[in-house]
C-alpha cells in the first residue's frame, strides 16, 4: 500500500497542470483587457500599479488572497490542534487586525504620497539614502521570509499527499506563477487573486459542511464536542483550563496570540504587497477595501481551524486513531492535511491539494510583483539608472519577477534541507522584521517623526530582538542553541517583543525629544510632473491641519524644496500620466482616515480584548450549546466572506464586463460579415 493517499502524478498534475491552466487563463484575460479596455500592460504604470484605478471589491479580494498563505491554512489548523479553540481564535484575530489598521495607512498614503510606486520612495524622500537603504533591507527581508514560508508550506503539503519531490515542488510552484505575472502585471495578479479566492472560499465551506454535517466520522457539532471532551480527558493540554480543547483559557494559546500579533505587523506594514494594493486602489475607496478585506479574511483561518484543525484532534484519540502526527509534522502544519484525507478520503486530499496550491500561488504572485517593484524602482531606478525609460522599467520588472521566482525556489530548498519548517519561520519573523514596523508606519502618518531616530530604532530593535532570542534560548536550555531549542514559546516571545518594542520606543522617544516638522508636499511631489507640483502645493497648503499660519508654511516649504526638491526629482524621475481621481480632495481623505481609525480601532478592541480576555480570565469551558454556536459563527463568517470578496466584485465590475462583452460581440459580427 502506498504511503501517500494520492499518486505522485497527482502532485505534478496539480502543480504543473493547474499552474499552466491559470497562467493561460490570465494571459487570455490580459489580451482581452488590452483589446477592449483602456488598460494596456505596455504601460509601466499599468503593469506595476494597475493605473491606480482598481475598485474596492477587487482590492479586498486581492488583500484576502495575498494574506492567505500556506500558513493561514496550515498553521492555523496546527494551533487549533495544539491549543484547542483558543488557537483558532488567536490565529484569526491576531493576524486580522494588521490589515484593518492598514486602512489608516492606505488613507494617509493617498493623502501624502498619491503618486508613489513603493513605500520606500516615501522613506527616501523624507529620510534620505541612509533611511532608504535601512528599510530596503527590512522590506526585502520581509518578502524573503514570507516567500519562503509560502513555498515550504506548499511543498510540504504536496509531498505529504502525493510523494512529489520536494525540491521540484519548491521550484515549479513559483515558476508557474511568474508566467501570468510577467504577462499581465498588477492587474492580472489581482484578477488571479479574485479567481483563486472564489474557489478557496467554496472549498473551505465544503470542508466545514463535511466535518459538521455529512461526515460519518464526526457529522455534527455535538459529536465533535464529545470527541474533543474525550481527547481532553485522555491527553489534557498543559496550561489549559481543565486541560480542555474547548476553552479560551490557554497559556500557550495566549503566548502564541502575542507572537502572532507582533510578527504579523511586520509582514503587513513592511510588505510592499499591501502598500501596492493601497497604491492600486481608487483613493475614494482604499479604506473600504482594507476594512472589507480584513473582515472577510478573518473567516478563513477561523473556519479551517474550526473544521480541519479540531477534526485532527478528534480523530487522533481513542483505541484506533485515524490521524497520527509526529511533532515535526505538526510544525510543518500537516494536521489540516491529515484531517482532510481522513474525513474526505481521496476527494478530501485532492481538495486540500488544490486549496493549498491556490493559496500559495496567489500569495506568490503578490510577493513577486512586490519584490519586482522594490528592485525596479528602489534599486535599479535609484542607484543604477536614475532616469530610466518606460521600456527599461518594464524590462527590469520582467527580469526581476523571473529572477525572484528562481530565488524563491532556491531559498525554500535550502531551508528545507537544514530542517527549518514553516511553523518555525512563522514564529521567528517578528524577531527579524518587527523593529521596522513603528518607523515605517510613522513615516507616512506623523510629520514630527525623526528620521535618525527611526533608523537607529529599527537597527537597535533588530539587534535586541535577535540577541534576546538567542540569549534566552541559551539560558533556558543549558547553553544548547539549535533549531529545536530556539523554537520554544518563551524564546520566540522574547525575541518578538524586544524587536518591535525597542524599535518603537526608540523611534517615538527620539522623535518627541527632537521632533521634525516635515512638509508633506515633498512626498506629494514624488513622480509628479513639474507643472503639477505648483497646483498641488497651492491646493493642499490651505487644507493641511497645522497650527502654523499659511505664510509660515509657505516660507518653510520654500526652504525645504530648495534643498531637497532637486534631489527628489532626480531620484524619482519617472514622469507619468496622473490618474484623474488621485487628487481627491484632501479634506475627504482626512475624513476617510478618521473613519478608518474609528472602525479599525473598534474592531481591534473587540477581537483582541473584549471577546477573548474575559473568556480567558474566567477559565470558561464551552458546553455543547456554546460550542455549537461557535461552529455556526465560524461557518457563517465564511459565507459572509464569499459574498464580500467573491460575489460583490462581480457586481462592481458589471459595466466593464458588459463593455467587454459588447466589444467581443462586435468583433464576432464583423468577422461573420
Amino acid at each position: 500500500m502506498s504511503s501517500t493517499i494520492l499518486p505522485q502524478g497527482a502532485g505534478y498534475g496539480v502543480v504543473i497542470g493547474m499552474g499552466l491552466f491559470f497562467s493561460l487563463v490570465m494571459v487570455g484575460i490580459t489580451k482581452v483587457q488590452t483589446r477592449y479596455t483602456s488598460h494596456k500592460t505596455s504601460s509601466a504604470e499599468e503593469f506595476n500599479s494597475a493605473s491606480r484605478s482598481v475598485p474596492p471589491g477587487l482590492i479586498a479580494a486581492g488583500i484576502v488572497s495575498a494574506w492567505t498563505w500556506a500558513a493561514t491554512l496550515l498553521q492555523s489548523s496546527a494551533t487549533a490542534y495544539k491549543f484547542g479553540i483558543s488557537g483558532s481564535w488567536w490565529y484569526a484575530s491576531g493576524a486580522c487586525i494588521q490589515v484593518l489598521l492598514f486602512a489608516m495607512i492606505a488613507s494617509k498614503l493617498k493623502q501624502h504620497a498619491p503618486y508613489c510606486h513603493t513605500y520606500l520612495e516615501i522613506i527616501r524622500a523624507r529620510w534620505g539614502t541612509a533611511g532608504h537603504l535601512t528599510f530596503l533591507f527590512f522590506g526585502l527581508a520581509t518578502n524573503i521570509i514570507v516567500s519562503t514560508m509560502l513555498i515550504l508550506g506548499g511543498s510540504a503539503t504536496v509531498s505529504d499527499l502525493t510523494g512529489m519531490n520536494t525540491v521540484a515542488a519548491c521550484f515549479l510552484i513559483p515558476l508557474g506563477v511568474s508566467i501570468y505575472v510577467l504577462t499581465g502585471g498588477m492587474r492580472a495578479t489581482l484578477i488571479a487573486d479574485y479567481s483563486h479566492t472564489l474557489v478557496l472560499y467554496c472549498i473551505l465551506i465544503a470542508f466545514g459542511i463535511k466535518a459538521y454535517a455529512s461526515s460519518d466520522l464526526i457529522g455534527s457539532p455535538s459529536k465533535m464536542w464529545d470527541l474533543l471532551a474525550q481527547a481532553s480527558a485522555e491527553k489534557p493540554i498543559p496550561g489549559n483550563a481543565h486541560g480542555s480543547y474547548l476553552t479560551m483559557r490557554s497559556k500557550s494559546g495566549l503566548i502564541f496570540g502575542v507572537l502572532n500579533i507582533v510578527g504579523n505587523f511586520g509582514t503587513v506594514f513592511n510588505d510592499q504587497a499591501y502598500w501596492q494594493r493601497a497604491i492600486a486602489s481608487q483613493p475614494s475607496t482604499s479604506v473600504k477595501a482594507f476594512l472589507w478585506g480584513g473582515i472577510a479574511w478573518f473567516g478563513i483561518p477561523m473556519g479551517i481551524a474550526t473544521s480541519l484543525g479540531l477534526s485532527a484532534v478528534a480523530l487522533s484519540h481513542g483505541a484506533n486513531p485515524l490521524v497520527v502526527l509526529s511533532p515535526s509534522e505538526v510544525s510543518a502544519g500537516l494536521p489540516a492535511v491529515k484531517a482532510a484525507a481522513a474525513i474526505g478520503g481521496q476527494s478530501g486530499a485532492i481538495a486540500m491539494l488544490i486549496l493549498l496550491f491556490l493559496a500559495v500561488t496567489s500569495a506568490c504572485s503578490a510577493e513577486q510583483i512586490a519584490v519586482s517593484s522594490l528592485l525596479t524602482y528602489d534599486v535599479y531606478g535609484t542607484y543604477i539608472n536614475k532616469n530610466p525609460s518606460e521600456k527599461q522599467i518594464l524590462y527590469t520588472s520582467h527580469l526581476c519577477i523571473f529572477g525572484y521566482s528562481l530565488f524563491m525556489g532556491a531559498i525554500a530548498t535550502a531551508f528545507n534541507y537544514i530542517g527549518v519548517s514553516m511553523g518555525y519561520l512563522y514564529e521567528l519573523m517578528g524577531t527579524i522584521i518587527g523593529s521596522a514596523v513603528v518607523p515605517i508606519a510613522l513615516c507616512i502618518t506623523w510629520k514630527r517623526c525623526n528620521g535618525t531616530g527611526a533608523i537607529v530604532g529599527a537597527i537597535l530593535g533588530f539587534i535586541a530582538g535577535v540577541a534576546g532570542w538567542i540569549g534566552i534560548t541559551s539560558s533556558l536550555n543549558d547553553g544548547v542553541i539549535d533549531v529545536t531549542t530556539t523554537f520554544g514559546d518563551y524564546e520566540m516571545l522574547t525575541g518578538n517583543l524586544l524587536s518591535i518594542g525597542v524599535g518603537g520606543v526608540i523611534t517615538v522617544v527620539w522623535s518627541l525629544v527632537r521632533p521634525q516638522n516635515f512638509d508633506w508636499d515633498i512626498t506629494r511631489m514624488i513622480n509628479v510632473k513639474g507643472d503639477f507640483v505648483i497646483r498641488e502645493t497651492n491646493v493642499t497648503a490651505a487644507s493641511e491641519e497645522d497650527s502654523r499660519s499659511v505664510n509660515e508654511v509657505d516660507d518653510e516649504k520654500e526652504k525645504q524644496k530648495e534643498g531637497q526638491g532637486r534631489q527628489i526629482r532626480n531620484a524619482q524621475s519617472v514622469v507619468e500620466e496622473q490618474p484623474v481621481e488621485a487628487g481627491w480632495d484632501n479634506r475627504d481623505l482626512q475624513k476617510a482616515f478618521r473613519f478608518a481609525a474609528w472602525s479599525a480601532l473598534t474592531l481591534v478592541a473587540i477581537l483582541i480584548f473584549i471577546i477573548p480576555l474575559p473568556l480567558f480570565f474566567t477559565s470558561y469551558v464551552y458546553p455543547k450549546a456554546g460550542f455549537t454556536a461557535w461552529v455556526c459563527v465560524s461557518l457563517l463568517w465564511l459565507f459572509a466572506g464569499l459574498i464580500m470578496v467573491g460575489i460583490y466584485p462581480l457586481w462592481e465590475a458589471r459595466k466593464g464586463l458588459i463593455k467587454v462583452a459588447r466589444g467581443i460581440a462586435s468583433d464576432l459580427s464583423r468577422k461573420n460579415q
